[in-house]
């Protein structure tokens, strides 16, 4: 598996992410290994918040809602997943599958970090990664919250908002990831906040897996992650736990999706889901305290 590692001196100086970096190794599915990285904030023995980002983003998107966190007594966990932040990015599409992104962050969550007792907070591809590894190691998490994501099977039509995202993403030439989250956001970014999300990638040739990922989404009821999707719904389905909601009112690709969890979810009765007044897809860049907010209300 060929792969690329962005340079440190990309991450110089970004605007209000002052976090140390940390790093582990895991299987790359073909015999080597990965280098993963991801952020460790708070008291080593606070409860600990696992905070899952999606496309295009990385680990930047939680700078707001970390020191909220912190500041609670809570330990944060944000990983940045494979191909993303300062994460190695193998430099082939067909390196990436929804199940080795399943496994990159099993192997670094729960084999290399040992995280028990975890709360879940997750956001588009956060929340189709960190469902997998809520459904499949349930006994490892303690609660979950969910804002803007879902477990799509392939079963239920995809909404005509994420079909087109699917079809620029496969069609466009220049795939600018800044441009992108700051077009899914209520409230602009600054032009040095653009930037910061466009850090990770010196060019092209370290987008594949940024490129790839929309077109992993199950979309028909043969897609190759469809069942094992099907399976952590039926688990999520008899889920007795607490399970919180926090979508966003200004979210074209997912909006609506919270209603399966609060229908199906026994741990999602009696919560306090809450709309996020103000937040486009990206709630974490638009609303992060408001969410953090909630997060320590849900914990506490």
């Amino acid at each position: 598996m060929k792969v690329l590692r962005t340079p440190d001196e990309r991450f110089e100086s970004l605007p209000g992410f002052t976090f140390v970096p940390h790093y582990a190794d895991v299987p790359d599915g073909e015999g080597g290994s990965l280098r993963v990285h991801y952020l460790d904030e708070g008291p080593a023995d606070g409860p600990v918040v696992l905070l899952m980002h999606g496309e295009p983003s990385w680990c930047y998107l939680y700078r707001t809602m970390i020191p909220v966190l912190v500041d609670a007594g809570l330990r944060c966990i944000a990983p940045d997943l494979v191909g993303f932040g300062r994460s190695d990015k193998p430099t082939e599409r067909d390196d990436y599958t929804y199940a080795r992104h399943v496994g990159w962050m099993r192997s670094l969550l729960l084999d290399r970090l040992d995280l028990t007792d975890v709360t879940l907070f997750a956001q588009d591809w956060g929340g189709l990664v960190g469902l997998r590894l809520v459904a499949e190691h349930p006994e490892r998490f303690t609660r979950v919250a969910i804002g803007n994501t879902g477990l799509p099977t392939g079963h239920e039509p995809m909404s005509e908002a994420f079909l087109a995202w699917q079809q620029f993403s496969q069609t466009t030439p220049d795939f600018d990831l800044g441009a992108i989250v700051s077009m899914g956001v209520v409230t602009p970014p600054s032009a040095d906040v653009v930037a910061a999300y466009d850090a990770p990638f010196p060019d092209d040739s370290y987008k594949a897996g940024a490129r790839i990922f929309p077109t992993l989404v199950p979309t028909t009821a043969d897609d190759p992650a469809s069942a094992a999707n099907v399976a952590a719904r039926e688990v999520l389905a008899a889920w007795d736990k607490p399970f919180l909601t926090l979508f966003s009112d200004s979210d074209p690709i997912t909006g609506g999706g919270e209603r399966w969890f609060q229908e199906h979810v026994p741990g999602a009765a009696g919560q306090p889901h809450t709309t996020i007044v103000g937040g486009g897809h990206f709630l974490q860049e638009d609303q992060g305290p408001e969410v953090a907010r909630r997060l320590v209300a849900f914990v506490g």
